[in-house]
């Protein structure tokens, strides 16, 4: 089981179209950072190699070549930002390598939206030609309502970006499902969250590994600072904080240094297994 950040930058990218900061500038490659997305690549009970998509942002491209990802038998969406979902038209070049549709989870303000951006994929009776398109097949989820796959039990849980909730995910194995060994799991992926509700904490305890939003110092009304990201992370208590969504304002190296163990800035890349 491995978790592979594909992108790990907010929804500008780093470096940001037209500025001339240090960080923007920087010779560090884990200062450049695509839009925030993740795979999990992983072994299913019967033997199958998996790979499950975490959003589908506008990079996903750039991403897959990166990456060498070869196969996708699943994505899941988290809500319906443009940094987050516009590159499922991407997904067509999987169905080609798998052979067949693709299913993408979603909840239904999402699947909603999604439906009506890309209706090329979703109304293809109404093309007035045939044209090479994803073939996707949209499963509608719900806030706290685990579901199977591929022998994972999968926990959509409800997380606040803004005003707005949207989804995270909780991972593990289902019972009697357990597939190849790995230290990944349970994991909780919390991207583009600035608020956690009551309901969803106990859903966050005895974690592995922890994906978490952390956008920049300064204070912003849809998703953590790195300080109230701490705060998340010291009261969940993971063994593996991984801080995601950051902006041009925290620089790699200097503020890794400033995190205390078991907790790191994510890079594009970064494999954890």
């Amino acid at each position: 089981m491995r978790l592979r950040f594909l992108g790990t930058g907010t929804s500008s990218g780093v470096p940001v179209i037209g500025c001339g900061c240090r960080v923007c500038g920087s010779d560090d490659p884990k200062d450049t950072r695509l839009r925030t997305g993740a795979a999990l690549e992983f072994t299913d009970p019967g033997g199958q190699e998996r790979v499950i998509l975490l959003d589908a942002g506008p990079d996903l491209r750039q991403q897959v070549l990166a990456s060498g990802l070869e196969r996708c038998d699943a994505v899941l969406l988290t809500h319906n930002h443009v940094d987050h979902c516009f590159g499922l038209d991407e997904l067509r070049r999987f169905n080609v390598m798998m052979g067949g549709p693709i299913p993408i989870y979603a909840d239904t303000p999402t699947m909603r939206a999604v439906r009506r951006v890309y209706a090329h994929i979703f109304d293809r009776a109404s093309l007035k030609q045939d044209s090479f398109i994803a073939t996707l097949i949209p499963v509608e989820i719900g806030h706290y309502e685990p579901f199977e796959l591929f022998g994972l039990r999968i926990t959509p849980i409800t997380l606040l970006h803004g005003r707005v909730p949207i989804l995270g995910y909780r991972f593990e194995w289902a019972p009697g499902g357990r597939g190849s060994a790995g230290g990944v799991l349970p994991l909780a992926y919390c991207t583009d969250v600035s608020a956690i509700p009551p309901e969803t904490w106990a859903h966050l305890e005895g974690l592995s590994v922890l994906v978490l939003d952390a956008l920049r110092h300064r204070h912003h009304p849809t998703h953590f600072t790195l300080e109230q990201a701490e705060r998340v992370a010291d009261r969940v208590d993971a063994d593996r904080t991984f801080y995601v969504h950051m902006s041009h304002d925290l620089p790699h190296a200097e503020t890794q240094a400033t995190l205390p163990d078991g907790r790191r800035l994510a890079y594009d890349g970064l494999a954890v297994d």
